[in-house]
Order: structure tokens, then sequence, then C-alpha cells
């Protein structure tokens, strides 16, 4: 998931394996950006027609443009949607009536999981192309500067993945509406089995070096056994947006587990893998503990108070997650009374208390949108750098989506899943704006290091010159 600002074709950093194929994909992306149209064909003359011209012309290579290749692809991109689309529409129809409701809740249940990681990817890609505009040393500031994923790498990740988990949910509703029952279910722990194993490789393919860093992360997150760096904490606060993910992929996993993938006998809601299950509450306050034991830890360290306060913003969300978890173990009418006027207070106390972290800790508005100033002139910096709109819109939309996003840790609204998807895809918005002005604050403040790093060395240098000068008066 990570990456880095892009490099140059004869930079020493690049990739080792598949280093030519991605200097010139990168090529070819640049040539595509700046409007490179050269005609239909580009051509190689062999030999030139010497003397009465009768010597003939030959072509030793002929191969399309970039323009053309690019439009090629996004033809069949959109060729293969509509088929997917086509077979899943008359797929479901087929259907009766009453089944068609489970069964799509079932198969969304087993697909949404990786569809909103994919569309964390791709914002994610959108973040590095502005930071790589702007000359932000992505890099540098998670210390991973050796062996990054571009924009471009991380779009074609991205990509794949928009591609393989769609057509994997397409065979899935085509083989249960033509009652190939047991192959159906074979589609999503074959989905799942195959992304782990990505991630996993051990060889020297698909991008090792951003794997391992990524796993690493990861580990670090989980065990929190040495001084906390930036990439640590900045992957998990992306983990606390998708906690929807991760009790998708546990309610997932626990039907596989049970053989009862491609079945709608078993969806009762106390089931052992229902939505009534005591696993979904524990699932979903993982992360925010994740964030707090980082932030003792970071206390421990340095002894600042600031991370103890940071420390009590992630502990305001569990008493919103459990309590709404309650709902299913006691009576209605002591939850009516009792436990949900304390749901919606601590709901509103864990809003409130994250918006004001977010535009008062983790943003920096003295710099605001500085992150949009590129290194040439550009559309889109025009647009964003310096508007005063882009303060309005970040901060009253963040605090929007602060307040629904507590809708999505309440286990007992989760009925509706449409409206649980669309409320997860907001918050991974929220989070693709917040990691601009996390990543600016990040940078002024190694830059200002920087600077007062630098001062203090000239500094000693007058002072070594000046001791120098006294030493030689005084002999």
């Amino acid at each position: 998931m990570f990456g880095g600002a892009s490099v140059p074709a004869s930079s020493p950093h690049l990739r080792k394996y598949g280093s030519s194929k991605a200097v010139i994909s990168d090529l070819e992306a640049y040539d595509v950006e700046n409007g490179a149209e050269d005609g239909l064909f580009r051509s190689m003359e062999a030999n030139d027609s010497r003397g009465d011209g009768t010597a003939p012309m030959t072509f030793t290579a002929i191969m399309p443009s970039p323009v053309l290749l690019w439009r090629f692809k996004v033809l069949l991109f959109i060729i293969w949607g509509f088929i997917c689309c086509k077979i899943g529409w008359d797929s479901v129809m087929r259907m009766s009536a009453d089944k068609r409701g489970l069964f799509l809740y079932e198969a969304f249940l087993y697909f949404n999981p990786l569809l909103l990681a994919a569309l964390m990817v791709w914002l994610w890609g959108i973040n590095l192309w502005f930071f790589a505009q702007a000359g932000v040393n992505y890099a540098k500031i998670f210390d991973h500067v050796h062996n990054h994923l571009t924009h471009r790498e991380i779009w074609k990740c991205a990509t794949w993945m928009t591609i393989i988990v769609p057509t994997s949910l397409t065979a899935y509703i085509y083989l249960y509406s033509q009652g190939e029952v047991s192959y159906a279910a074979s589609q999503p722990v074959l989905l799942y089995a195959g992304v782990v194993l990505v991630l996993i490789f051990p060889f020297d393919i698909f991008y090792l070096s951003s794997r391992f860093y990524f796993l690493r992360t990861l580990g670090r997150i989980v065990f929190p056994l040495q001084a906390i760096s930036f990439s640590d904490f900045f992957l998990a606060d992306i983990l606390t947006s998708m906690p929807k993910v991760f009790s998708d992929l546990e309610r997932s996993v626990c039907r596989m587990v049970h053989r009862k993938v491609a079945t709608i006998d078993w969806l009762e809601a106390d089931s052992v893998c229902g939505s009534h299950s005591v696993a979904i509450p524990l699932v979903l306050v993982l992360p925010y503990l994740f964030r707090l034991n980082q932030c003792l830890r970071q206390y421990k360290d340095t002894g600042e108070k600031s991370s103890l306060l940071n420390a009590l913003k992630y502990s305001t969300a569990v008493p919103v997650i459990f309590l709404s978890a309650l709902k299913y173990h006691i009576f209605p009418d002591k939850w009516t009374s009792l436990y949900r006027p304390l749901w919606l207070l601590s709901s509103v106390v864990n809003s409130l208390y994250s918006f004001y972290w977010d535009v008062s800790r983790d943003w920096d508005l003295s710099g605001f949108t500085r992150i949009f100033k590129f290194s040439k002139p550009h559309r889109l910096s025009h647009l964003l750098h310096g508007r005063r709109w882009v303060y309005f819109w970040v901060i009253g939309s963040n605090l929007v989506l602060r307040c629904t996003w507590t809708y999505k840790l309440s286990s007992h609204l989760r009925h509706n899943y449409r409206t649980v998807f669309t409320i997860a895809a907001l918050e991974i918005f929220r989070r693709f704006q917040w990691i601009f002005f996390r990543v600016e604050n990040e940078w002024n403040k190694m830059n200002s290091k920087s600077h007062i790093q630098l001062s203090e060395g000239e500094m000693s240098t007058e002072e070594e010159k000046l001791l120098d000068y006294s030493n030689n008066y005084n002999v």
C-alpha cells in the first residue's frame, strides 16, 4: 500500500525485478499524459530509396501509439464491465423473488471487503500522484526510500483488483443461478486464498519489497515492541477507517470454515456466524485498540502528554461499539431506557473528539493546501492551492462524515447493507482527504527540522571561526 514519489528512469532506486518494464511503462504513461499523438502507427524504414527509386521499402517494426493502446485498454475494460453486469443481472433475475434478497446479501458480504480495499488502493494512488506533482519526498517521510511503488504501479494493482473481484462475483452469481452450488461456493474461497498467497509469496516478484514492508508494518502495529514510526501509526489510522472490511472478513471466513458458503438457510442472526455474533464487536474494536496501544507506547518512549490525549480519543470508540452490541443480548425495554441514551452520548463524544483532533493536531491549518502547490503549472493546482473553499469543504465534510461513521461502528444498525456499504465508502473517502493534510503536516515538520539543523550547523561553523580568530589573536 505504501508508495512514494515517482523516480526517474536512471534512478539507482529502481527495483531490481522488472526494472526495464517499469521504465518502459512509465515512459509510455508519460507520453499519454502529455497528449502524445503521432498517428495510428509508428514505423521504421529499413532501407532508403536510392538511385532510380527501384529499391523496395520495408518496415522492420510496427507498434501502436501509446494513445491508441490506452484507448484500446479502456474499450476492453468497458466491454468487460458490460459483460459482467449483463451476466450478473440475468443470473439474479432467474432466482425466485423470495430467495433473491438473501442471496444478494450473502454475495455482498463475501465480496464487498475486497471492493472497499480496491477503492482504498485507487485513492491511495491518487494521493501519491498529488505528492509526486508537489515534489513531496513521500518515501523519505515513511522511511521507505528503496524499492517503493509509484502511483502508476499502485493504480496497476488497483486495476487488477477491480477486474478480479467483480469477475469472481459474477462467476459466483452465475454458477449459483445454474444450480452449481459447490462451484459457486469455491469462488470466494479461491479469491481469499489468492489474496493471501499474493501477500506472502516469498519470491522476488509481485513487488516483494513493498509487500514485505506492508506486512512488517502490520506486524509492528499488532505487536508494538519498538518505537512507533510515522508509517506505523499512519497505517493504523487507515485501519480505523476500515472496520467494516474486517468485520465482514471475519464473518466470511467463519462461514468458509463452517462450510456454509452459498447457502441461505444459515442466515439466522443468532447463528455462529450471524449478525448477533460476539465476534463482530471484537473485530470492530481491534483497530482502535491497536492505535490506543501505540499511543501508550509512544508516551512511554517520549513522555509527551499529547500521546495520552490521543489514546483517550481512540478509547472513546470502545463504548460506541460495545453499547451497540448489547442490544442483541438484553431486553428491548432496558435497551431503550438505559443503554440507547448512553450509546448516543458516547457516539457524540467520539465524533466531536475525533473531529477536534483532526483539525487541531493532525492538520496544520497555517500551511493548509500547500500540498496542492505543484512543481509545474497544472489545472488542479490552480483549482485547489490556496483556495478558501477547500478549507470549508474539508473541515465541513470531515465533521459530517465523522458523525455518520458512528453508524457503521454500531452493529445494531447494520441490517441495510447498501447503506452501510455507502457509509463505509464515504469514510474511506474522508480518510483519503485526511491523508493529504496529515502528510502535509508531517512534511512541514520535517522541513522545519532540516532548516533548524542547517541553521545550527551554520552557527557552529561561525562559532568555530570566531574561536580560531580569538586563539590566533591571543597568540
